[in-house]
């Protein structure tokens, strides 16, 4: 039987849980985000909590976290940015190494996407590096295309990132299907 697989948004009081599961997903995979494990180990509990707090009911930013049997096995973020032209974008995937055989990084990116489409959006973007190619064909298998962005990684200079981007059908798209 394989293991059921749950996405809910965080609560305010998932500070603890947000805090492991970004320290697991830096630790795991460090070149992947643009903190470092440094900065989530020298939070203090209570950053965790407030970013908790907020992403529970923000409008603007929330965090999903992915159950595998009711336990805490990954999260994203998704959120619509302050730039002149706003823009939703998911981010700071991450699914623990155990199961994402399960497809739990697809059911987050959906999640996400579905929250991001509720609150407005009708293109949702994702900054990934052009070196990791494995996040590179996993967003192209979920739709995701390249949108003509480049940028230079944050915190690796000699390396590049690509905006990608998805669109998300319309409701009268979706029953003309």
């Amino acid at each position: 039987m394989s293991p059921s697989l749950t996405v809910r948004r965080i609560t305010a009081d998932q500070g603890a849980v947000f805090r492991e599961l970004r320290t697991a997903s830096l630790r795991e995979a460090p070149y992947a985000f643009g903190a470092t494990l440094e900065d989530a180990l020298s939070a203090d509990a209570a950053s965790f909590n407030a970013t908790a707090a907020d992403h529970a009911v923000s409008l603007s930013v929330s965090t999903f976290i992915l159950y595998t049997e009711g336990h805490p096995a990954g999260l994203i973020e998704a959120h619509v940015d302050d730039a002149e032209v706003r823009r939703a974008f998911v981010c700071e995937l991450w699914v623990a190494p155990a199961v994402r055989h399960l497809r739990g990084g697809e059911l987050l990116v959906d999640t996400a996407s579905n929250w991001l489409a509720s609150v407005g959006a009708t293109e949702i973007y994702a900054w990934v590096a052009d070196a990791n190619r494995t996040a590179m064909r996993f967003y192209e298998a979920l739709g995701f295309g390249p949108a003509g962005e480049h940028r230079r990684v944050e915190r690796a200079a000699d390396q590049v990132e690509s905006l990608l981007v998805r669109h998300v059908p319309t409701t009268s798209q979706v029953f003309q299907q």
